[in-house]
């Protein structure tokens, strides 16, 4: 256990080839979770579901068929090998008994990857309406690594980018949450452009639509958030300048905060940039 407590507080490889050989066991015993994205790429998600098989409550059948899915996703990109190791456990455990039980443990599991199978198999379950992706993607969306924090969102929106637009209004208790994670949450996942994800256009062409989001957060204390909204607002001002120096104009006009002043910088500049060019 003393070794395990050792490695959790390592900091990550910068190359590949520089992550040691017991740091990667570990990782691929799921003993514990990636610390960058180094790490990350290298995990083994074949031999990683074979040592954690055992931890998960899958009958053999429901076993082999997730592990034979696993294994012809070795070549593919790891965003696409997560998305679809989530469907197939889905797809391998929707109306099993047991299927709840299976969220929960790759939910809670200490290795990150598995929590973003739980997350993946949200996503893939198309009978959640959208307070329900939400509700489901809390724990999620709070988690101590930043990979899953990323994971969140991104389960929520591409099964849901439609409903972020007509039920914007579910993401407002989620921008004024007292957990700065939470707000971040709902800042990122409303994104106009967004990271590693499909552009929604409406928001592209309509920001005004989630700007009570904006203003929730326009005084964040926390840089984590500051920098989403500034990010949300760059977004923006690649299809609608005019609403993005309208907004922080005003902005800069009704408080001295030096939080609004470091999110107004960031949001314009890709507009000063072109001015300058």
């Amino acid at each position: 256990m003393a070794d395990l407590e050792t490695l959790k507080a390592r900091k990550g490889a910068v190359r590949r080839s520089e992550i040691p050989s017991n740091v990667l066991t570990a990782l691929n015993r799921g003993e514990i979770e990636t610390v960058n994205l180094v790490e990350f790429l290298a995990v083994d998600h074949a031999k990683l579901f074979r040592s954690t098989r055992s931890q998960l409550s899958l009958d053999d059948k429901s076993a082999k068929l997730i592990a034979a899915t696993i294994k012809k996703l070795a070549d593919v990109g790891v965003m696409q090998r997560l998305a679809d190791t989530g469907q197939v456990f889905h797809q391998v455990l929707d109306g099993s008994e047991d299927r709840e039980a299976v969220y929960q443990q790759l939910a809670a599991h200490p290795s990150d990857v598995l929590r973003n199978w739980a997350a993946y198999m949200d996503a893939a379950n198309a009978k959640l309406t959208f307070a329900q992706r939400l509700k489901r993607a809390k724990p999620f969306a709070i988690d101590d690594n930043m990979g899953v924090r990323e994971i969140a969102w991104m389960c929520v929106r591409v099964p849901a980018a439609d409903k972020i637009v007509s039920q914007i209004e579910k993401l407002h208790p989620f921008a004024k949450h007292k957990n700065y994670l939470m707000r971040r949450f709902a800042i990122e996942l409303s994104r106009p452009c967004g990271v590693w994800t499909k552009h929604i256009t409406a928001l592209k062409e309509r920001p005004e639509i989630a700007q009570p989001l904006l203003e929730f957060c326009r005084e964040d204390e926390t840089k984590y958030v500051q920098d989403s909204v500034a990010n949300w607002l760059n977004d923006a001002s690649k299809t609608r300048p005019d609403f993005v120096e309208t907004l922080c104009d005003r902005w800069l006009s009704e408080t001295n905060s030096k939080h609004t002043q470091r999110i107004a910088h960031r949001a314009l500049r890709t507009l000063r940039k072109k001015a300058d060019a």
